[in-house]
């Protein structure tokens, strides 16, 4: 997280010059001085080297100079707009990154410290927004499933983003190979199934800790690749991703009908352990979105559709327990977790 302060030196005009900003959002700097969120700001202060200048033009810049150092500290005072850097998707097809994108813009707009959102240039697997957070470097806020490891390893919003649907999960196959798990019925039918996640994915080793082998996957759109070459037959996939990852794999895979697995589990937004004040902020404006309704309309724009066409009611629905599971977890307050009637 950082503030746009503190005096930079920019060049133009012929001159040596220097300018000075406070909490500035956008700035240029074209020839003969800087353009600031829009607005032309002459130099400061400069030195004239050129010995033939007037004696006019010198004192009209000069005036000009403290007009601009007057505009400069007004708009300083009045912006204060705290950078936070969030997490690029993947890549291009990857639409994970939409709705929590959003869901932290809600939730920072109720805060009481305004704040602006900015992307990095690259993109990061899971273990690198890790990597990063920890460093303080490139992102200050990343959207994670959860695990005790994470948790332990940075500061957890605990607030289910998704309202627990990454633990819903149904299944991609290659087109044509429905039959192959739909005499599915109960966790041992699926153990000789053979079953992908990516390898640094909590889901990998919820997986495992039930029992079943994992092939692991080391790149996100790999694992669709090794899907559709028969490396394995069943990619499981929440119930808010599937739709868009079947989408852009149309001509080569489909939606299994008849499966559903659950465990308890979801995402929290994570930040560095010393960036407390961030994350009172991205808490505070989470509860006040889920107090007003704005955090169950959003959901709804999102998912509700989705879950709707999941059908869940009518699926064999597997239970899986969640190993990674910490104390800390909200389980108790009910109007976080998105539950089915059956």
């Amino acid at each position: 997280m950082h503030n746009h302060t503190g005096p930079h030196a920019l060049p133009g005009y012929g001159h040596r010059q220097r300018f000075e900003r406070k909490a500035v959002t956008t700035v240029a700097v074209q020839k003969g001085g800087a353009v600031i969120n829009g607005t032309r700001l002459m130099p400061l202060a400069f030195e004239q080297h050129d010995a033939a200048s007037s004696s006019w033009r010198s004192l009209l810049l000069r005036w000009l100079s403290s007009f601009a150092a007057l505009l400069l500290l007004a708009h300083g005072s009045a912006s204060g707009v705290e950078i936070v850097r969030f997490p690029i998707a993947e890549s291009a097809a990857d639409q994970r990154m939409n709705y929590p994108r959003e869901l932290l813009k809600l939730a920072l707009s109720k805060a009481r410290t305004e704040y602006r959102v900015t992307y990095p240039t690259v993109s990061m697997s899971q273990n690198r927004q890790i990597v990063e957070l920890e460093a303080g470097r490139i992102i200050d806020v990343a959207p994670l499933p959860s695990s005790s490891d994470r948790e332990a390893r940075l500061l957890p919003i605990r607030i289910p983003l998704h309202k627990g649907l990454l633990g819903w999960r149904l299944g991609l196959v290659r087109k044509g190979d429905t039959p192959r798990v739909e005499q599915v019925k109960i966790l041992a039918d699926l153990m000789g199934v053979r079953i992908a996640q990516g390898q640094d994915w909590p889901d990998t080793q919820i997986l495992m800790g039930n029992g079943l082998e994992v092939i692991k996957g080391s790149n996100y759109e790999g694992l669709f690749k090794m899907l559709e070459t028969q490396r394995f037959d069943y990619f499981p996939r929440s119930v808010m991703e599937i739709w868009d990852e079947q989408a852009a794999h149309a001509n080569t895979l489909e939606i299994e009908p008849h499966l559903a697995l659950h465990y308890f589990y979801d995402s929290y937004f994570f930040v560095n352990k010393r960036n407390t004040k961030l994350a009172a902020d991205i808490t505070e404006g989470m509860e006040k979105a889920i107090a007003d309704g704005s955090f169950d309309k959003l959901f709804d724009e999102h998912w509700g559709e989705r879950l709707r066409k999941a059908r869940l009611n009518e699926r064999t629905v597997i239970e899986l327990r969640n190993p990674l599971l910490t104390p800390e977890t909200p389980s108790d307050r009910r109007e976080l977790w998105y539950g089915v009637q059956r």
